[in-house]
C-alpha cells in the first residue's frame, strides 16, 4: 500500500482524538502531508474514525484532487481543498486537524478573536487566534479565505460557523495545538461571561459543564508539572568517566596464560553518521564537583586490592551495611596464593575489582522513572521518523530481502526475540569487537552484544583460537566426558566459590527449570516465589507476571494452570509482600525457594535498593526456603564474582547463561551448595535421596565448555568486566548530559555495564494501575520501537531501545562516536 505511514499517522490521530474526547464520529477531518511528494493523506468523506483503518484514508494531490486507486475507494473529506491550499501556502505544516469545538464556536457566533493569553498560546498557537469569515463548507470560498489567514504563519484559527483550523509540524502537534486552542477558547469564553458590564445568556447547564472541563485540565496539567523532576546535571565541563581509569589488579602469574596472538582491530573503520557530527568546541576538564570516588571502584582500592580481600568477601561490594550475616557471608575455607600466605574465599574475584563503581540511587530512579511515565510520550517528529524508516527502506534492502523470504519458513521471520526489530530485522553478517556490519555493508556500534554474553566483545580472536584447537582434537560433541567440563566447573568455583559443585546445562532457561526443580527436590516443597516482572526464560513453571508486574498468566498461552499452580508473584522492591507470600505459603506446606534477579527485573530495568538482596536471603532463613540468584545476565558481567560476590549475599543455587561460554552456544548451567547439588547427581555420587532428571545430549559439550573456561580466563587476564563497567559509566554520564541539553523525560543510569535508556517507560507499567497499563502499554511500546530503529538508523544496535550491554572492545573512542550519534537523534525528538 503506497504511503502507508503517512495514512496509519492519520488513523492514529483519529483514535487519539477519540479517547481523549476532541472528535465524535465524523465531526472534522484531519491530514498528513506526505514527505517529499506532492500529496497528503486525508480522512475519508462520512466515515466512522473510531473504524477507520490505513488502507481507508484518502491520498489527494496539492490541486484537491484524490490520487487514483487510493482510500478503498473512499471519496476524501469535502474540506481536502482546503488542507491543499493550506500544505501550499505552508511548506512548515506537516499534519491538520479540523474540528468542531463548541467552546471555538461560541466565540465565531460572538465574533471574538483570542488575543494573546498566555505564554503557552503565544508559542504554540501564535499571535492571536484569529477567526476566518464565514463561508459554505467544501467550497472554494472557504478554501481560499483559509489560505490567506494562514499566511500569517499562526498555527490555530476559529472559522466562522464551521469550527476551527489547528496546524503542526508533526501529528502529535497538530493535535497539541488543537487540545490547547481549545483549553484557551474555554478560558476566553469564561472570562468573557464575567466581564464587566457585559451580561451573556449562557445556560448555567453548559456554565457547569465548562467549568467542570476547566477544573479537569487544571487538575491534570498540574499532575503532571508535579510529576516532573528536574534532569540530571552534568555541566558541559565535566570530564566522563574513561576506561582507562580502570584498576588493573594482578594475579598470579601462573593464574591465567597470555593469549597466543593479540586481539586483531577491525579490519575497517566504522562510517561516520550520515550527517556531519561536529567535534566538542571545548575541552573537558574534571569538575571539582564531581565524586573522588566516583572513577573508582565501590570496592577495594587498585592499591591494596588482595590486602582487602578477606574484608570485601565478608562485607560484599561496595557498601558494608548491605551485607547479609556473618555467618552467611563470611568465608568458609582458604586458598592459597603463590607466596604460601593464605587468601579467603572469593579473594580473586574481590581482587579484580567489580564493573559498578557507583552503585544508583534507587529511590532518585525510581522517582524519576515513576516522573517518566506520569508524562504524555516523547518521541521522534513525524518528518524524523519518516527519515529513520527510509534508511532502512534504502540502506538496508539485503536485510529486508533475506528476512522477507524468512517469513515463508520461519515463524515471524526471525528464530531470536532479540532479532525482532522495528520496522524489520537485520541480517547481520559480521561481528568483531564493538562492531556489527549487516548484510548491506552497514556498520553499526554493537551495545547489544549478542544480549550481554560477549564481554570480551564480539568474535574474540585469542578465545576463538584456543576453541579452535580443542575441536581440532574432540570435534564439538562426544557424548562422552572431555576435560573441558571439569575445568569450567572449576574456574567458576575460584571465582564464585559459593558454587561449589556446577551443572552444565544447554541455556539460561533450562538452567532455570532445573534450579526450581532441584530446589522442590531438595526442599520437599512445591511453591517457588519470584518477583513480578522479572524474566528468567520461557518455561512454563516461570511464564508467570512476566515482564508486566501483577499480570500472573496474562503471557502463558499454551501453558496449562497445573504448571504455574506453584508459583507465585510478589511485587519489585516489596519485602513486605514477599513475607506475605512466604507466610500464607509456610500454611500450605511452605516455600521452595525464592528466585530474584539480583539487580531487579529485566537486568535492573527496576533496580532494586542496595540491601535488597541481604533481606531476600534474611528471609529465606527464616522461612526454610532456599534462594536462586539468576545471574544469566549478571554473572562475570558484573565482575569475576557475579552479583553475589558485589553484594556479598551468598545465594543456595545461582543459575548461569550467556558469559558462561563466552559468547558460544549451549550457554548455561546451574551451581550452587554441594548439598543441594547433590539432586542432580542422579545416584551416580553413590548418595540417597531425592535425585531429578535434567539433561541434553549437547549439554556441557566441548566446544561450550572449552570456550568458557578459555573466555573467563581472558576476562580475569584483562579484566574485561571492569572496564566495560567503566565504559558503562562513560556512556551513561554522556547520555545524561544530551537528556538535560535537549530537555528530555528521558531516565539514564547503569550497574557497571549494564546500561538503561529509559525513553518510554513501558516497563514500568504493572496491575496496581491497570488502566494506564491498557491505555498506555501500546503506544509506549510503539515510541520504544521507534527509538531503537532511529538509534539504528544512526548506526547503534541497543536492546529495544531500552537496553546496552558495553563490552571491553568498548573504548573511550567508540563511547564518545556513539554519544555523538545519539545527540542526533535526541535533537529528532518532537518538542526539542
Amino acid at each position: 500500500m503506497e504511503h502507508r505511514t503517512s495514512r496509519q499517522h492519520v488513523v492514529d490521530m483519529c483514535r487519539t482524538m477519540l479517547e481523549r474526547g476532541y472528535l465524535k464520529a465524523t465531526e472534522g477531518n484531519v491530514s498528513v502531508r506526505v514527505p517529499s511528494h506532492d500529496c497528503y493523506a486525508v480522512t475519508p468523506s462520512n466515515y466512522d474514525y473510531d473504524r477507520m483503518r490505513a488502507e481507508d484514508v484518502s491520498l489527494v494531490g496539492f490541486d484537491g484532487k484524490p490520487l487514483p486507486g487510493s482510500g478503498a475507494g473512499l471519496p476524501p473529506s469535502i474540506e481536502c481543498g482546503m488542507h491543499a491550499n493550506i500544505y501550499r501556502e505552508r511548506p512548515d505544516v506537516n499534519a491538520i486537524v479540523h474540528t468542531h469545538q463548541p467552546y471555538a464556536s461560541a466565540l465565531a457566533f460572538l465574533r471574538k478573536e483570542i488575543p494573546a493569553l498566555t505564554d503557552e498560546q503565544v508559542r504554540f498557537l501564535g499571535r492571536k487566534v484569529a477567526i476566518i469569515p464565514y463561508a459554505p463548507s467544501g467550497t472554494s470560498f472557504l478554501a481560499g479565505k483559509v489560505q490567506k489567514k494562514v499566511a500569517s504563519g499562526d498555527n490555530a484559527f476559529i472559522i466562522a460557523n464551521h469550527g476551527i483550523i489547528a496546524l503542526g509540524t508533526d501529528p502529535d502537534r497538530a493535535v497539541f495545538n488543537m487540545a490547547l486552542l481549545e483549553k484557551v477558547s474555554l478560558a476566553y469564553l469564561l472570562a468573557l461571561t464575567t466581564e464587566a458590564g457585559k451580561i451573556y445568556t449562557i445556560p448555567d447547564a453548559i456554565r457547569e459543564v465548562a467549568f467542570s472541563k476547566l477544573r479537569k485540565d487544571e487538575k491534570r496539567i498540574a499532575a503532571q508539572i508535579t510529576a516532573a523532576v528536574e534532569p540530571v546535571r552534568v555541566p558541559p565541563t565535566e570530564e566522563l568517566p574513561s576506561v582507562t581509569d580502570a584498576p588493573v589488579a594482578a594475579l598470579p602469574a601462573e593464574a591465567v596464560p597470555a593469549p597466543t596472538k593479540a586481539v586483531p582491530a577491525p579490519t575497517e573503520a566504522v562510517p561516520a553518521p550520515t550527517k556531519a557530527v561536529p567535534a566538542p568546541t571545548e575541552a573537558v576538564p574534571a569538575t571539582a564537583e564531581a565524586d573522588p570516588a566516583a572513577s573508582a571502584s565501590d570496592g577495594p582500592d587498585a592499591d591494596g586490592l588482595l590486602a582487602a580481600a578477606a574484608d570485601l568477601a565478608s562485607a560484599g561490594g561496595d557498601d558494608p551495611a548491605a551485607s547479609p550475616s556473618a555467618e552467611a557471608a563470611a568465608p568458609v575455607t582458604a586458598k592459597t596464593s603463590a607466596d604460601d600466605v593464605p587468601q579467603p574465599i572469593g579473594a580473586e574475584s574481590a581482587a579484580l575489582g567489580y564493573a559498578i563503581s557507583t552503585y544508583p540511587d534507587v529511590d532518585d530512579t525510581m522517582r524519576r522513572l515513576k516522573a517518566l511515565v506520569a508524562q504524555p510520550i516523547r518521541g521522534l517528529r513525524h518528518d524524523a521518523l519518516h527519515d529513520v524508516l527510509n534508511y532502512f527502506e534504502t540502506k538496508c534492502r539485503a536485510s529486508k530481502e533475506i528476512t522477507d523470504r524468512a517469513k515463508t519458513r520461519i515463524p515471524g521471520g526471525v528464530q531470536h526475540n532479540l532479532a525482532f526489530n522495528y520496522p524489520f530485522p537485520l541480517a547481520i553478517e559480521k561481528a568483531e569487537g564493538a562492531y556489527l556490519t549487516d548484510r548491506d555493508g552497514n556498520t553499526y556500534i554493537d551495545f547489544l552484544q549478542a544480549g550481554g554474553p560477549t564481554l570480551l566483545g564480539s568474535n574474540y580472536g585469542p578465545v576463538n583460537e584456543r576453541v579452535a584447537e580443542v575441536i581440532k582434537r574432540s570435534g564439538p560433541v562426544t557424548g562422552l566426558f572431555h576435560e573441558y567440563e571439569l575445568k569450567l566447573a572449576e574456574i567458576i568455583n575460584r571465582y564464585m566459590p559459593h558454587i561449589e559443585m556446577y551443572r552444565a546445562l544447554g541455556s539460561g532457561t533450562e538452567a532455570v527449570m532445573a534450579a526450581v526443580r532441584g530446589a522442590r527436590a531438595f526442599t520437599g516443597k512445591n511453591v517457588v516465589i519470584k518477583v513480578g516482572g522479572a524474566y528468567h526464560g520461557w518455561s512454563d513453571t516461570m511464564v508467570y507476571g512476566l515482564r508486566v508486574p501483577g499480570t500472573f498468566r496474562m503471557n502463558a498461552k499454551g501453558i496449562p494452570f497445573g504448571a504455574t499452580g506453584s508459583t507465585r508473584e510478589a511485587f519489585p522492591h516489596d519485602l513486605g509482600l514477599l513475607k506475605r507470600k512466604l507466610i500464607e505459603n509456610r500454611l500450605r506446606g511452605g516455600t521452595a525457594a525464592v528466585i530474584v534477579e539480583p539487580v531487579g527485573p529485566e537486568s535492573g530495568t527496576r533496580p532494586v535498593p542496595k540491601d535488597y538482596n541481604a533481606k531476600v536471603r534474611e528471609l529465606c532463613d527464616e522461612f526454610g526456603a532456599l534462594l536462586i540468584f539468576d545471574e544469566v545476565v549478571t554473572g562475570f558481567r558484573l565482575g569475576l564474582g557475579g552479583a553475589a560476590g558485589y553484594f556479598g549475599v551468598t545465594p543456595d543455587l545461582t543459575v548461569l547463561g550467556k558469559a558462561v561460554s563466552g559468547g558460544y552456544p549451549m550457554a548455561g548451567g546451574v551451581g550452587g551448595r554441594a548439598d543441594v547439588m547433590a539432586v542432580f547427581g542422579s545416584g551416580l555420587d553413590g548418595k540417597n535421596g531425592a535425585h531429578v532428571q535434567v539433561g541434553g545430549t549437547l549439554s556441557a559439550n566441548p566446544l561450550s565448555c572449552a570456550a568458557g573456561y578459555f573466555a573467563i580466563e581472558e576476562m580475569a587476564r584483562t579484566n574485561a568486566p571492569v572496564l566495560a563497567g567503566r565504559a558503562g559509566d562513560r556512556l551513561t554520564r554522556g547520555l545524561q548530559r544530551l537528556v538535560d541539553k535537549y530537555g528530555l523525560p528521558y531516565v539514564v543510569y547503569n550497574q557497571g555495564s549494564i546500561v538503561h535508556l529509559e525513553c518510554s517507560g513501558v516497563l514500568l507499567l504493572d496491575m496496581r494501575h491497570p488502566v494506564k497499563l491498557l491505555k498506555e502499554n501500546k503506544p509506549r511500546k510503539r515510541l520504544m520501537e521507534q527509538m531503537s530503529a532511529a538509534y539504528a538508523a544512526h548506526g547503534i544496535i541497543t536492546l529495544a531501545g531500552a537496553r546496552m550491554y558495553t563490552s571491553m572492545a568498548d573504548t573511550d573512542e567508540v563511547i564518545d562516536d556513539a554519544l555523538a550519534r545519539f545527540d542526533q537523534v535526541f535533537a529528532l525528538v518532537e518538542g526539542v
